[in-house]
């Protein structure tokens, strides 16, 4: 039984309070986002306190997003059964859980439970953050879920320098248990102020194709479109994973990674400033790449995103000896990666309806998880070569090859797929189609 109150979600809303939604939900993603993001200033602290290999320290990360991408579908089932509310209070305890344990870890182990406790907690915050998105913004369905997944991307650009002052000042542990603490209470906090809109008290885009008909999960992992997107997923992700958890490790075998670099009058060891300007474009491209897919299409701007990012890392492997070419491309690889989370989710209730928003998005997203095994093997590839060059080659090919998918391949699938949809709604209205085709109450257009 769903548990949001019958009188709430009747009562009319107003933009302010859909706004709220977005902003509340921002919160959460914000004081989720150290996990992921704030993770390479620990490695090497843990690698020196007890000695681990650098590529077990980064299988806890592999843990973690694997975790937290493959459980989305089981999390989308809850968030429409019993509201965002609930889940997200769960999500933020477990968050903040995830790095008290990660500070006590003395073994492995215990390192890779911390892992998959925080993949537990961040993925409840995620997934439910981005489905009321989708739910509250059908007509700016890509800003309003760029705004909220940017929040997650640009969210650790506030505190990479404090965490990283407590690592250096008082031990990595003292940073994992209060930033832990604080960012879990924060998330449950926040939470309170969720809840999900009923079907009427929204209205479709005019300018972006959307079914009119709510796909079930079962339905919409039967169609070649959803696997289309899975693989383009996964060809997108991996370069941005591989920089998330390897950046520190780039730039020490760089050589740049405590050489200074002065923009406009700040000077800083190349690394963190890196880290810093990289969350903020991570988080600036969602909305902005969002807002873009909502007037020319989610394909066009799939295309323009993924070539950004493949050239932007090839650009990395010949030119990121320099310290300040280095800065640049790093972040114009950041930029070009955000956007993959607004436009996948974007796209995949366009496509499927939001009804099962969760669920579906939940297994698209699960690409992410296969990504992230891909992660360690840039390890072992940069060992064998004996350069990173080859790895950022290969993840450069991945993105280049989705970007003309996106024209090429999911682009004509999408359009015959809204038009069949189109079609057969149309027939059901007239009385002459076969069987019902289940309609949703947000109608939209097939001029994609």
């Amino acid at each position: 039984m769903n548990s949001q109150p019958a009188a709430e979600s009747a009562a009319p809303v107003t933009d302010a309070v859909r706004w709220t939604q977005i902003v509340v939900g921002i919160v959460c993603m914000v004081a989720a986002a150290n996990i992921q993001y704030a993770w390479t200033l620990f490695v090497p602290e843990i690698q020196a306190t007890h000695g681990w290999t650098r590529a077990s320290i980064q299988t806890a990360f592999t843990i973690f997003v694997v975790v937290q991408t493959w459980l989305t579908p089981i999390e989308g089932y809850f968030i429409d059964k019993y509201g965002p509310k609930v889940i997200v209070a769960a999500g933020g305890f477990f968050t903040g859980l995830s790095w008290i344990v990660d500070s006590y870890a003395g073994t492995l182990a215990m390192l890779y439970v911390g892992s998959a406790i925080g993949g537990i907690g961040v993925g409840c915050v995620y997934a439910t953050c981005v489905n009321n998105a989708l739910k509250w913004f059908p007509e700016k369905r890509g800003l309003a879920v760029g705004l909220t997944a940017g929040g997650y991307g640009a969210g650790s650009a506030l505190t990479i320098l404090p965490i990283s002052a407590m690592i250096h000042s008082s031990g990595y542990q003292s940073a994992f248990f209060w930033f832990g603490l604080v960012q879990g209470a924060i998330i449950i906090c926040a939470a309170l102020f969720l809840r999900m809109p009923q079907k009427e008290q929204v209205k479709a885009s005019t300018k972006v194709a959307q079914t009119r008909r709510d796909y079930t999960l079962g339905e919409a992992v039967r169609t070649p479109v959803f696997w289309v997107m899975w693989a383009m997923f996964i060809g997108t992700v991996t370069g941005g994973l591989m920089a998330v958890a390897q950046l520190g490790v780039i730039a020490h075998d760089l050589g740049v990674k405590e050489a200074p670099v002065s923009v406009f009058g700040l000077t800083m060891a190349a690394l963190p400033f890196a880290l810093m300007l990289d969350r903020v474009m991570n988080g600036i491209s969602r909305p902005l790449f969002g807002f873009i897919s909502d007037h020319i299409g989610r394909e066009a701007t799939m295309f323009v995103a993924f070539t950004l990012e493949g050239v932007g890392i090839i650009m990395l492997s010949r030119f990121g000896h320099d310290p300040m070419m280095f800065l640049i491309l790093s972040g114009m690889v950041f930029l070009a990666w955000g956007e993959v989370y607004s436009l996948f989710s974007a796209t995949s209730a366009d496509t499927f309806g939001t009804k099962h928003a969760g669920k579906i998005y939940g297994v698209l997203y699960c690409a992410k998880g296969v990504a992230a095994l891909l992660v360690p093997l840039g390890n072992l590839l940069m060992e064998a070569t004996g350069t990173w060059a080859t790895v950022l080659y290969v993840t450069a090919t991945m993105d280049l090859t989705a970007a003309a998918c996106a024209l090429l391949v999911l682009k004509p699938m999408l359009a015959r797929h809204h038009a069949r949809n189109e079609e057969l709604a149309r027939r059901a209205e007239h009385g002459d189609a076969t069987r019902a085709v289940p309609v949703g109450a947000a109608a939209g257009t097939a001029n994609g």
